[in-house]
């Protein structure tokens, strides 16, 4: 898609996007406190640079989407903030990720404990072969959060809006749902641990569009009692999720490439009325 910025302006580049953008009201039921500081973030594997100098703070109740072209960085970044990346050979970061004002990557900060207070939800739903009771279970019996159980999975599926489709068959697999459904589980896995913050790595790349508006509707409602980070290709997505947008792009520079952190703004401002030209070109479809 051709469009050229000085000749079109943004709300026609919106309308010729097909995208809703969400509104600045969106941002505003999130609240001021700052849930992640990012300060002069840098991740390396090995020797290669994967994406650097990364200056950002996420606020709490705040939908915030990370969007770009593909090997920018943006998978990265995310398991950053739960330290998601550190299994990975060569993997080294420095600057500080900070969480509440405390550095996640201190000697004394215990990585299973990160991981608790953030949960993740990957690309493709991964429900154990286990019965839907089993899966939301699971993980509160392994932290010895075993008081009310029963009370803790239901809550966890209320939360994810999947009891009513399930209460009837805890007992069958988890392996029976739907793809959407199971997505959902996955959420709700999530939430059984009472996290503060989800992420969500391409939550929806594997999922119809009737199975993605469910799951966009529930973060909407989720966005009252948790902290969102939402990695996605989809510019359209992005648009309709997110309170606010960062977009990373490509820097290349002797031959070798690493992520950028181009533009962090309201979804609004960054769909609409971006501050750079390279926002400009990859929302209207011209990068690369």
């Amino acid at each position: 898609m051709s469009l050229s910025p000085p000749e079109k302006t943004a709300e026609q580049e919106r309308s010729l996007l097909n995208v809703e953008v969400a509104g600045e009201s969106a941002v505003a039921t999130g609240s001021t406190e700052v849930v992640y500081e990012l300060r002069g973030v840098d991740v390396h594997y090995g020797q290669a640079l994967a994406v650097g100098g990364i200056n950002m703070r996420i606020h709490k109740n705040v939908i915030t989407a990370i969007i770009g072209p593909s090997g920018c960085g943006k998978s990265t970044m995310l398991r950053t903030l739960n330290r998601m990346n550190d299994a990975i050979p060569g993997f080294r970061l420095s600057g500080e990720v900070l969480y509440h004002d405390r550095s996640i990557y201190e000697r004394n900060i215990d990585p299973v404990e990160v991981r608790r207070r953030i949960g993740m939800v990957f690309q493709r739903p991964n429900p154990f072969p286990k019965s839907i009771y089993e899966n939301i279970a699971w993980a509160p019996r392994i932290l010895g959060l075993r008081a009310d159980l029963e009370e803790r999975v239901e809550n966890a599926l209320r939360g994810a809006a999947l009891w009513d489709e399930v209460k009837d068959r805890l007992k069958q697999s988890a392996l029976g749902l739907s793809g959407g459904q199971q997505q959902r589980l996955c959420i709700a896995r999530a939430l059984a641990i009472e996290p503060d913050v989800l992420l969500l790595d391409e939550p929806c790349s594997a999922l119809d569009p009737i199975a993605t508006a469910s799951v966009e509707e529930l973060m909407h409602e989720l966005r009252r009692d948790y902290t969102q980070v939402i990695v996605t290709h989809n510019m359209q997505q992005a648009a309709r999720v997110a309170d606010r947008t960062a977009f990373f792009s490509l820097n290349v520079e002797n031959g070798s490439r690493s992520g950028v952190l181009v533009e962090y703004d309201t979804t609004k401002t960054i769909f609409t009325s971006p501050g750079d030209q390279r926002t400009a070109d990859y929302i209207a479809g011209r990068f690369g």
